[in-house]
């Protein structure tokens, strides 16, 4: 093993400690703040220890921790919890702390920041009867808060004197082996001097009303909140309404139309292609984050409107007919069938989930066809395309694959070059193939329709500085939309030469259907319409509606530019997008999803790994890509799922039921609040009003880490108080313990109201365990948020038991190593480079072999995206260097099923 560190930074302060303590033997070396150790993070990141197995491990309390078990037991819940404590409770305080002290000598401030954490800290070791925070022997959380503590507490200057406990306890950890040392090693005998070069490099902390809204949750959390009398008055003024006086839940009654006087929202998920198996960046970009918005906008009391369907015209509907032996029409409906069973067992709860394939579609799209017409803003020409005579058929741009006529990259795409960037019309490509057939393919020109999107663009322009101004845009859809508009607008395309589509109803273009990026989104009110026949209520009706779109970032410009140019074109009144949220992209570990190459889970796959959707829902929503893009991680998943899902919130719903079962026989206790009880009725309140401020404005990630932070705080609560022990105390002490009891299961049932976006059956599981009243769900997210006393003192309820189970390493390997195909990844690669695996050898004699030709091609072209992708990627020369080979070898196998001589093709081009 071997630990990079460098000096100045607190984090290593903690990791060198915990080796020192430890004893286990490890190589140590001090490298640079900027010092790149891990290859295959974008960023430094100090401290990692690097593992004899490859892998890196580069989170301090992570390495703290994996150092203390090496040789001993596992950490305790309790030891769990604090660590949890440390890294979103106090490391977010110490950051601004330091900040202030190191970088603008504000030294005396530092106290403030730090006495909400210090408080709760020094609270629970005054209550607790042993010398460390889990027990008599120093543990890796009492290393772990000590090293985070000693550049602050260890300045005289700095010491805070009203927190004597926490003083005892720091020395007596400042006295165990080896934590001395270590900090010598780190700060240098400097003290906070020795962490100015580091602390400038890091970012300014930032404010509770300016942090970033796509930051993950628990990132930017604070320290304790300073509560003002007023503040613990109102929430427990609140807490004492009657919450059998607010409303009942009304069941939802169908078909759903617009209410006069409510707030009616529409809410669309991006129509996913039918014959694409969906995987999870599909998921949670789409559907996933459209149904989590659609729950809590019923929660509000909203009257919403969810619809999305399957996109079934185009060629890749035709392809995947002739592969299969189906027609077209067979194939949209035996998919459909795969998405909707998909979505259903994910729980996206749809009002209405259709297709494109449907009589509405054909009425509606050649309606708003005529009206542009007829407006004016259809304009006709010749376009030169290729066309492959042995498919017989004009190619789509993902079907042409050729030289880039600006670099001359071998692999360019018919619409772009990944290499180069430049936009390609398909006919300049030098030595074009077909990519289905591996032939060459002829040019034809081809008389077709234009929308004219340069005659709209002054009403577009006019109606995006309204929608963008007064609506909820996310910062890369309004980016996306202004980079369209930048150099003007072209006339774009609107219809094709297949036959698997809407047909074109103009005489002079009967042979042609509608090109899919003006057909698809018209598959919203088509859809719609199978819902209802009154569906222009909802799609022509701006003045009443609010629509939403969800997508991802690909998807934008359809959404922003070309369908509200062909409505906009209509002149009929149509509804509008409000809101576009778009999200960016979720990879998979560290590469791309793959079904051909078997990598990453798809939608079909996920019930098949025994983990329940409502915690695939929690991991995706947790790493959603708000802001950035984001990558599914099995290792992530597992120490979310078994940290924030098992010992965060589910240790703290269990023990609050527990706790009134085993020493309240089952019915919740009478509550006598005290100021410590108001105080977390006001913040548990202020965490509920985040909430539903970030909820109301999409920011979905978010939102979640409020949940957290209040599981969090209940924990922490139910730590300082130990009811369990105050139960076998005197009268009033068992009275104590019935409060803390008391509170904590309506904090409980107020989570289960918050969570029901999120995770439904969960929030189902616990309302059920606390046998919690119908009329709680309304109530509590109703204005800024409404955290009322539901389970009044003498409430029975129901069965407790545990909401989560842990994720074991071995069974996240088993499943990492299942959907983890044969890509070679950075972090394992070795340092020799093994042969490629190959698909199975082609034997062909006299003749080719057309079935094993098309397998190859398409097992080709997934090649040549895996090297474009980590060439962009800038991976390291030998990875690069075995997937080439893996593309030549692929390549020569298709020459040979083709009858093709193995060598000219493939080699020419590739030595540029």
């Amino acid at each position: 093993m071997e630990l990079f560190v460098s000096e100045g930074n607190p984090h290593c302060l903690k990791v060198l400690a915990a080796l020192e303590v430890t004893g286990v033997q490890c190589g140590v070396q001090f490298i640079n703040h900027e010092g790149k150790v891990v290859p295959f993070l974008p960023r430094p990141a100090v401290p990692t220890l690097f593992l004899p197995s490859g892998q890196h491990l580069f989170s301090s309390n992570t390495i703290c921790r994996y150092l203390f078990e090496l040789n001993g037991p596992e950490s305790s819940d309790q030891c769990n919890q604090w660590l949890e404590w440390e890294a979103t409770i106090l490391q977010p305080a110490l950051l601004r702390a330091l900040h202030l002290a190191v970088l603008q000598g504000k030294g005396s401030e530092v106290p403030k920041v730090l006495q909400g954490p210090l408080n709760v800290l020094d609270q629970s070791l005054a209550k607790g009867s042993t010398a460390y925070l889990t027990g008599e022997v120093v543990s890796v959380a009492d290393v772990v808060l000590w090293g985070a503590l000693y550049p602050v507490l260890s300045v005289s200057s700095l010491v805070l004197s009203d927190h004597k406990s926490v003083k005892a306890w720091f020395d007596r950890v400042a006295a165990v082996r080896g934590c001395q040392s270590a900090a010598q090693k780190v700060l240098q005998g400097k003290g906070l001097e020795a962490m100015k070069s580091y602390m400038q490099k890091q970012p300014a902390p930032q404010s509770r009303d300016t942090q970033p809204c796509n930051s993950s949750p628990a990132e930017t959390d604070e320290g304790e909140r300073n509560v003002s009398e007023e503040e613990m008055e109102a929430a427990a003024l609140t807490w004492s309404k009657d919450l059998n006086a607010c409303s009942h839940p009304a069941e939802k009654q169908h078909p759903v139309m617009p209410q006069e006087g409510n707030r009616n929202v529409l809410i669309t998920s991006a129509l996913p292609y039918v014959n694409n198996v969906p995987h999870l960046g599909n998921i949670i970009g789409c559907v996933l984050s459209a149904d989590v918005f659609s729950r809590y906008g019923q929660l509000r009391g909203w009257n919403v409107l969810f619809v999305c369907g399957t996109d079934e015209y185009g060629t890749a509907t035709e392809n995947k007919a002739r592969e299969e032996g189906l027609t077209p029409q067979q194939i949209c409906d035996k998919y459909h069938a795969v998405h909707s069973s998909i979505y259903k067992w994910f729980q996206i709860d749809f009002d209405f989930f259709g297709r494109t394939t449907t009589e509405k579609q054909t009425e509606i799209a050649q309606d708003i066809f005529w009206r542009l017409h007829k407006n004016g803003f259809l304009v006709e020409d010749t376009v030169e395309q290729l066309r492959c005579e042995n498919c017989q058929r004009f190619l789509a741009d993902r079907f042409v694959e050729g030289m880039c006529p600006h670099c001359s990259y071998p692999e360019a795409r018919g619409d772009q070059c990944d290499k180069c960037g430049r936009l390609i019309n398909a006919v300049e490509l030098r030595e074009p193939q077909c990519k289905v057939c591996r032939q060459t393919p002829e040019i034809r020109s081809s008389k077709h329709l234009f929308l004219d999107l340069p005659k709209l663009e002054t009403e577009l322009e006019n109606w995006l500085e309204r929608s963008t101004s007064s609506g909820d845009w996310t910062a890369n859809a309004k980016q996306i939309t202004r980079s369209w508009l930048r150099d003007g607008l072209k006339p774009r395309c609107i219809t094709r030469d297949l036959q698997w589509g809407t047909p074109v109803p103009h005489p002079d273009f009967k042979e042609k259907v509608f090109y899919v990026w003006f057909d698809a989104p018209i598959g919203y009110l088509s859809i719609t319409a199978n819902y209802t026949n009154e569906w222009e209520k909802w799609w022509k009706n701006p003045h009443q509606v609010e629509l939403y779109n969800f997508m991802a970032k690909d998807n934008v410009p359809f959404h922003s530019v070309v369908f509200p140019c062909s409505l906009l074109g209509a002149q009929d009144n149509y509804t509008l997008v409000s809101h576009l949220i778009a999200t960016e992209y979720l990879n998979y570990e560290d590469t791309k999803f793959s079904k051909s190459r078997g990598i990453g889970v798809f939608g079909d796959m996920a019930k098949d790994t025994g983990i329940p959707s409502d915690v695939w829902r929690f991991y995706l929503l947790y790493v959603r890509p708000e802001g950035q893009d984001s990558a599914f991680s099995w290792a992530d998943m597992a120490l979310k799922n078994n940290s924030e899902l098992l010992n965060n919130l589910g240790n703290f719903i269990n023990r609050g039921g527990m706790f009134v079962t085993k020493f309240f026989g089952g019915c919740v206790p009478a509550m006598e609040l005290l100021q410590e009880d108001k105080k977390l009725l006001a913040v548990v309140g202020w965490e509920l009003q985040q909430y539903i401020q970030l909820m109301d404005k999409v920011k979905i990630r978010d939102a979640l880490k409020h949940i957290l932070n209040i599981s969090r705080h209940g924990n922490q609560y139910i730590q300082v108080n130990e009811p369990w022990k105050k139960i076998k105390g005197g009268e009033s002490e068992r009275q104590r313990a019935g409060t803390v009891t008391g509170v904590s299961v309506n904090i409980a049932c107020l989570l289960s109201v918050m969570l029901m976006p999120y995770m439904p059956a969960v929030s189902q599981t616990i309302r059920d365990q606390l046998n919690a009243p119908q009329t709680c769900i309304n109530t509590m997210l109703q204005g800024p948020g409404t955290f009322v006393c539901a389970l009044r003192a003498g409430h029975r309820i129901g069965t407790v038991s545990p909401l989560f189970q842990k994720l074991e390493a071995d069974q996240i390997e088993a499943l990492k190593k299942r959907f983890g195909g044969q890509q070679i990844t950075a972090s394992t690669q070795p340092a020799a480079v093994p042969a490629p695996p190959v698909v199975a050898e082609v034997k062909v004699v006299n003749g080719s072999d057309p079935e094993k030709a098309k397998q190859l091609a398409e097992a080709v072209a997934e090649q040549g995206d895996k090297v474009r992708a980590l060439k962009s990627q800038k991976a390291e020369k030998a990875i690069i260097t075995a997937e080439v080979s893996k593309l030549l070898d692929l390549k020569k196998q298709l020459a040979v099923a083709e009858g093709k001589s193995p060598e000219p093709a493939p080699q020419k081009g590739k030595k540029k």
